[in-house]
């Protein structure tokens, strides 16, 4: 490490994530795959509620931090579902924390996924969704109809808070092409008749949370860190076009 603990300390203990500042920072950053997943975990169960003993499916969950996370802090029971980590290795994450009477490492890709329908009680995805979650059949083909009638699909994603002008702004370079609007996911979420979209909005300090954790992990000294152009980029932005979009919603009963 390259600075002092108590600055690590200050850096990672963001103020409005009582929750996520509970967990070791050493093991966050030991399996980071991008912006802090706890953060953006706890800012989603903020307006989307869980209760104890639900069945919930976290697709896209990289290492699994957030199905830990949600299986520690709601009671829940997590299918920890992703396509690039393998889920013997996220089995031995979960069974270091004793949570694997909670928490189920499924290896799966997101259009061919192994669950029966109206199995979960809610869906989650975080920081993943943009990866399959635009093509306009995949939510109503292959996603929906795995979750209860009345119960919620969240995600949070990397989403520009006004469109994104072509070419792109000279302090973007040429990494963001593939970022779509908050107004996009709106949209495009509103198309599909068996989902009542609750809330789909920019998240509250989304750019200054990620900004502050590519600056914690430079204090950090991380190898996982993807380095200073990300950090800078974000910084010269200013909120301007990137952040995350944070959307809710309900599939209908009827």
């Amino acid at each position: 490490m390259t600075a002092r603990n108590d600055e690590l300390i200050e850096k990672y203990q963001a103020k409005g994530f009582p929750l996520s500042a509970k967990y070791d920072m050493h093991w966050v950053v030991k399996n980071e795959m991008g912006p802090n997943v706890l953060w953006l975990t706890e800012s989603l169960c903020q307006i989307m509620p869980l209760k104890p003993g639900m069945r919930v499916l976290d697709l896209g969950c990289g290492t699994a931090l957030s199905s830990i996370f949600l299986a520690k802090e709601f009671k829940v029971q997590v299918w920890a579902t992703d396509l690039w980590i393998s889920a013997t290795d996220n089995y031995k994450r979960i069974l270091e924390v004793g949570m694997e009477e909670r928490v189920f490492p499924i290896h799966a890709e997101a259009h061919d996924l192994p669950f029966a329908d109206e199995f979960f009680d809610a869906i989650v995805s975080m920081d993943s969704y943009h990866y399959f979650g635009t093509d306009v059949h995949y939510l109503e083909d292959h996603i929906l109809k795995l979750l209860k009638k009345g119960g919620r699909i969240g995600i949070v994603s990397p989403a520009s808070i006004q469109e994104l002008p072509q070419p792109l702004p000279e302090h973007l370079g040429d990494d963001w092409h593939w970022m779509n609007s908050v107004k996009w996911w709106r949209d495009h979420w509103k198309r599909y008749p068996h989902l009542q979209v609750e809330t789909a909005e920019q998240l509250p300090g989304g750019w200054e949370l990620w900004a502050r954790w590519e600056e914690f992990l430079k204090l950090y000294g991380s190898r996982n860190s993807p380095g200073g152009d990300e950090l800078d980029q974000l910084l010269d932005d200013a909120g301007q076009y990137l952040g995350f979009v944070r959307m809710v919603g309900r599939r209908k009963s009827e």
